[in-house]
């Protein structure tokens, strides 16, 4: 019966949010109900869970407020300076710098204000609306590679090195980076190149990207609270399908995990990383999974954090992002699997 259960969830949890317009725009508090339905159901509850739940969401919930803080006051004259940028550096040169350099901070200042960040400099910008979509695009995958390398990158590494944190693997803040740089960052340096070659330098005639909405102190401790709902949600979920990683998953092996988690394309790669990793597993099929997540995770806009800030942001529809993220993903895809067979 409790496995039962927790398939029912697990299906739940995966199909509402792609299916229910309202549960999506209230995911936090929908996984938060879920992730204790689960841990309630597998009998799991303890003083030392919640205290992680409480506890987990703290550094990245303070790096997003802060960073937040720092760049509401910055938004303005940062916005203005974008298009004296792209005269001064080109703009292929300056489409490479962007894309690289907001992979590789992500794992500081966080996906969520990497993606406000991009939002900025695209609302900045003069190129074409078709153009703009490449840049945000590109930029997107990078930032989700970029941001899982450190525990206050975003939710899904969050969980990771919360899931990871007791033996075999005793995970410190610095897992992630040590066992995924090799993939990560080659793959931000050649995301960079690929904006540089396939965004063109012509300005836009016509429409552009726009910001809806500008950052405020609304927005900044909104957003915070949401995080922080998020990451508990996802310590409880982690913690509720354990049963299954123990008695289901350990069992795939690491190609088979590769491509299981391409459904990341439509649903949050978070999710998935807090229904899947655990310490059950071996190194290789947590790394197979992870990098499968964070390459299919941009692919569509549910995928990921700055997919969805970013779409929303700037009014980007679904299928403008899929006509550049779905065959980007997929090369993307088959590039890594041959070179995780290839090296493992």
């Amino acid at each position: 019966m409790v496995f039962t259960g927790l398939f029912v969830i697990l299906i739940i949890v995966l199909g509402a949010p792609f299916l229910v317009k309202k549960v999506e725009e209230q995911l936090e508090v929908f996984l938060f109900v879920m992730g204790c339905l689960a841990v309630t159901i597998t009998s799991q509850w303890s003083g030392h869970l919640i205290k992680e739940a409480l506890v987990e969401p703290i550094k990245i919930t303070m790096a997003v407020l802060v960073a937040g803080f720092v760049f509401m006051k910055l938004q303005k004259p940062f916005s203005s300076q974008v298009n004296r940028l792209v005269e001064l550096l080109g703009t292929k040169l300056f489409v490479f710098l962007v894309v690289v350099a907001l992979g590789i901070f992500a794992s500081v200042i966080t996906a969520i204000i990497s993606a406000i960040i991009l939002v900025a400099i695209i609302s900045g910008l003069t190129l074409s609306r078709k153009n703009e979509i490449l840049f945000v695009v590109i930029s997107c995958f990078s930032i989700g590679l970029g941001a899982a390398l450190t525990p206050i990158g975003e939710p899904l590494s969050t969980i990771v090195v919360a899931k990871l944190r007791d033996a075999p693997y005793q995970a410190d803040f610095f897992f992630l980076l040590k066992h995924l740089w090799l993939y990560v960052l080659p793959g931000i340096f050649a995301l960079g190149i690929v904006g540089a070659i396939v965004v063109p330098g012509q300005h836009g005639q016509q429409s552009t990207l726009t910001e809806n909405e500008a950052e405020s102190l609304h927005s900044v401790w909104s957003r915070t609270g949401k995080v922080y709902l998020f990451v508990m949600a996802l310590v409880f979920l982690g913690q509720g399908f354990k049963p299954i990683i123990d008695a289901y998953i350990v069992k795939i092996p690491y190609q088979g995990l590769y491509w299981l988690n391409t459904v990341s394309a439509i649903l949050d790669n978070a999710t998935l990383a807090a229904a899947e990793i655990g310490p059950s597993m071996g190194l290789l099929q947590i790394k197979s999974a992870l990098i499968a997540l964070l390459l299919s995770g941009g692919m569509l806009i549910p995928g990921n954090i700055p997919n969805i800030i970013s779409a929303g942001k700037l009014k980007i529809t679904s299928t403008e992002w899929a006509l550049v993220g779905v065959p980007l993903g997929l090369v993307l895809l088959g590039i890594y699997f041959v070179l995780m067979l290839a090296f493992n």
